[in-house]
């Protein structure tokens, strides 16, 4: 029993460094498990999705990072997400270098000699912004300003999003995303705990070599538990 436990445990820490070899612990498939499809397998799903700004081009990963390769296409859009990186940036500065880190968003994005000045912006607005920065620089300063940006770029900039390959190929993803989940998805390892309704076993991604802990229930056990 105790060699069996020092194999599953050799198993389990080699698949976590990634097997050692150059694929990760990536399956010799994986290319073909991650094949997007053709974008006519899509079409049902671009009539169907929900197109809300903020859940695709904001919270989804993919539609995030597809929607930014997007804006750096053209200049006036890619003014606005670097105008929001340094927002998030301003918003996780120490305490002691929030400030210059506010004055250096103000002269960057809101003067109007600045080659990255955003006309979005009114004035008022950026004056309020000035104003609090002096008093007391605080995390929520430029609140007013990103909501005005995102307003801006839900507006014809995500319209026009959704008319590129960009969008094209978000649905590609979506559409392997939506794929089903069957236990041949993953590798199973040593079991990690039990419980009452079954176990938690160590599972990696066939394809892509991501660690995860998986819980199995057995039904015979919830029904007479009434779990």
């Amino acid at each position: 029993m105790e060699i069996e436990n020092i194999v599953a445990n050799t198993v389990l820490l080699k698949a976590r460094e990634g097997g050692g070899g150059k694929r990760n612990g990536r399956s010799k498939k994986w290319k073909d498990m991650l094949k997007l499809p053709h974008i006519s397998l899509c079409e049902e799903l671009r009539r169907t999705i929900d197109r809300d700004y903020s859940s695709l081009c904001e919270r989804q990963p993919i539609g995030r990072l597809l929607f930014r390769q997007f804006c750096d296409t053209r200049p006036e859009l890619k003014r606005c997400i670097e105008f929001l990186d340094s927002v998030a940036g301003y918003e996780v500065a120490p305490d002691e270098k929030r400030r210059d880190c506010g004055l250096n968003v103000l002269d960057t994005y809101f003067n109007n000699g600045s080659a990255a000045h955003l006309p979005e912006i009114p004035q008022e607005v950026v004056r309020e912004c000035r104003e609090k920065l002096d008093q007391s620089p605080c995390k929520e300063l430029f609140k007013e300003c990103t909501r005005i940006v995102h307003e801006y770029l839900s507006g014809a900039p995500f319209s026009q999003f959704q008319e590129t390959m960009y969008f094209s190929r978000f649905l590609q993803w979506k559409w392997l995303e939506r794929q089903p989940v069957t236990k041949n998805t993953f590798r199973h390892y040593r079991v990690l705990g039990k419980g009452g309704f079954g176990e938690v076993c160590a599972c990696q991604v066939r394809a892509t070599g991501k660690m995860y802990a998986c819980k199995k229930l057995e039904k015979k056990r919830v029904k007479k538990r009434k779990g």
